[in-house]
């Protein structure tokens, strides 16, 4: 996605237009599945959950995807990724303030994933800081390094640093969001759906407020700008958004978050084939670091249950099936709600 859409940015597409387009792709293609096959697990829409997905829709498809684009639009797709990288530093945060992370801090798989955080966004600060030598490579060899490079300024660099930093806190309180949506409305691909609708209609209205003055903006042909409209609906607004549903429901948001600094070595390596952006030590060194902290935190959650998964483990049990000490009779890690049934009234 950052490969495609760097490209389709260089080619003169709106950024801000870029955004409608690409959710009204993903509410065209998840729409479908979510009414065939969510039709008897889908809940009750109630104004709780509406003020949600409201809010939803504005904080990752509006506000941080235009951050996003056009920081990226400033400087370049492998700045864009590494940035990004703060990401699980935030949402580990968030998650811990309000209990959807468990740590326990006498137990060694809590520090993994705390270390294992701080040196992913420590490797993702070294790649973005730290250039080191310039590497040499057979398809980038004799590119004129000035032409990937003469457009970003210091000043450019730093304004799209600060907009893609923005871009990120309001990601994270979107996958928290989502985290918590998803107690109270299980419906993964209705919920998909929903935001990416959400995030056309915001998405519009401030399209057509910053590109007011500009139709020739809206058009669009069989390119690179129509490519990453649909990719990027596709695969990471509309797929994406289920997966990291159905992931979060089961090992939390941070798990979901842990994966992202994977994303930047990806685009590192396309870049420098695809886009011919320049290969520099510190990169492959960061992402060596990155690659390691990833491990740790993944290690960490494997090591325990997430409070969102636990907190749908209870089963109900009469006293009958208690011991007489009051306790489970049997040996399982589930929750066990139990009920006196010589309180129980009998129904008429």
């Amino acid at each position: 996605m950052s490969i495609i859409s760097k490209f389709a940015l260089n080619q003169g597409m709106s950024q801000h237009v870029l955004v409608v387009y690409r959710h009204a792709v993903a509410t065209i293609v998840m729409a479908p599945f979510a009414i065939l096959f969510d039709r008897k697990v889908r809940p009750k829409m109630t104004f709780s959950v509406f003020v949600k997905i409201l809010l939803l829709g504005l904080l990752e498809p509006t506000i941080d995807q235009n951050l996003y684009y056009t920081g990226m639009k400033y400087t370049t797709a492998t700045f864009a990724s590494a940035m990004c990288n703060i990401l699980p530093a935030f949402a580990f945060l968030m998650a811990w303030a309000l209990r959807l992370e468990e740590v326990k801090w006498k137990k060694v798989h809590s520090w993994a994933k705390v270390l294992g955080t701080i040196v992913t966004v420590g490797g993702a600060m070294l790649m973005t800081l730290i250039k080191g030598a310039i590497l040499e490579l057979p398809w980038s060899k004799g590119y004129d390094n000035q032409a990937s490079t003469a457009a970003v300024t210091p000043h450019d660099t730093i304004k799209g640093a600060f907009m893609i930093g923005i871009g990120c806190l309001c990601w994270s309180c979107f996958i928290i969001l989502q985290a918590i949506t998803l107690k109270t409305y299980p419906a993964e691909l209705s919920l998909t759906a929903l935001i990416c609708f959400m995030g056309t209609i915001e998405g519009s209205i401030f399209a057509v407020i910053m590109e007011k003055g500009n139709p020739s903006a809206w058009s669009i042909h069989f390119d690179s700008k129509l490519l990453a409209a649909v990719y990027s609906g596709v695969m990471c607004s509309g797929i994406a958004y289920y997966v990291q549903g159905v992931i979060m429901k089961a090992k939390g948001p941070v798990f979901v978050t842990a994966f992202n600094p994977l994303s930047m070595v990806i685009v590192t390596i396309l870049g420098s084939f695809v886009l011919s952006e320049i290969m520099y030590l510190g990169r492959i060194i960061g992402a060596l670091v990155i690659v390691t902290g990833l491990y740790l935190v993944l290690w960490g959650k494997s090591k325990d249950k997430s409070p969102l998964a636990s907190s749908n483990d209870k089963e109900v049990v009469t006293t009958s099936e208690m011991g007489t000490t009051g306790e489970s009779v049997g040996t399982s890690n589930q929750e066990f709600v139990a009920i006196d049934v010589t309180k129980v009234r009998p129904t008429e």
